[in-house]
């Protein structure tokens, strides 16, 4: 693999991480203790992450020959 494409495989796992991060802290108290339009602000957040990380996928399937 090229060192660009070995940086958008690190770029997809790191955001990957992140969105499960995300995810599981909606179902935490202090989530639950967020006003109504931050609450709606984080899952907009992991809604965008989540197609970037769907882009990032279909780029990677694009490196195989």
């Amino acid at each position: 693999m090229k060192p660009h494409q070995e940086r958008v495989v690190t770029e997809k796992k790191e955001l990957d991480e992140k969105l499960t991060k995300l995810t599981a802290f909606y179902d935490t108290p202090t989530f639950d203790g967020l006003d109504l339009a931050e609450k709606h602000r984080l899952h907009r957040q992991g809604q965008i992450m989540s197609e970037y990380s769907e882009i990032l996928g279909e780029r990677i399937a694009a490196f195989a020959p």
